[in-house]
């Protein structure tokens, strides 16, 4: 299914999803709004690494960042993996994987708007690393 999240558009997998497409339409559209800072739909993960990193991805608080390595750190894997996981995640927004950043770079962003919206989501979080800003700018 594809929604609209500032104006850009953003495909989602549904069939990780078990939700009326409506009823994540709406929480979406809250978010956007930032009345919600959690997605409360019930997420299908996959028995594989890409799973794994989904499960990270989503236990990263609304706010926050982690960089690639913190997350290859904590599966005992490499940031290139997690990178390209990230990469391949079935559904952007819900399982956010927005918040996981380079070291030195804001990343990459599979949906479309790519890097641009990206920072948009995180800039509307007020994205914080370890409780300091992340200096988005920095990855001008």
């Amino acid at each position: 299914m594809q929604v609209s999240i500032f104006g850009f558009p953003v495909e989602l997998d549904e069939s990780y999803v078990d939700a009326d497409p409506a009823a994540v339409e709406a929480q979406i559209a809250a978010y956007e709004r930032g009345d919600r800072t959690a997605f409360d739909l019930p997420v299908s993960y996959p028995d594989s690494f890409d799973g794994r990193v989904m499960r990270a991805m989503a236990a990263v608080p609304y706010g926050e960042t982690r960089t690639y390595g913190d997350i290859a750190a904590e599966l005992d894997t490499s940031p290139v993996a997690v990178g390209q996981a990230c990469g391949r995640n079935p559904v952007p927004l819900v399982v956010p994987c927005h918040r996981v950043v380079g070291t030195d770079s804001l990343g990459g962003f599979s949906a479309d708007g790519g890097p641009e919206l990206k920072r948009r989501l995180l800039t509307a979080e007020g994205a914080t690393e370890g409780g300091r800003q992340t200096g988005l700018a920095a990855f001008d």
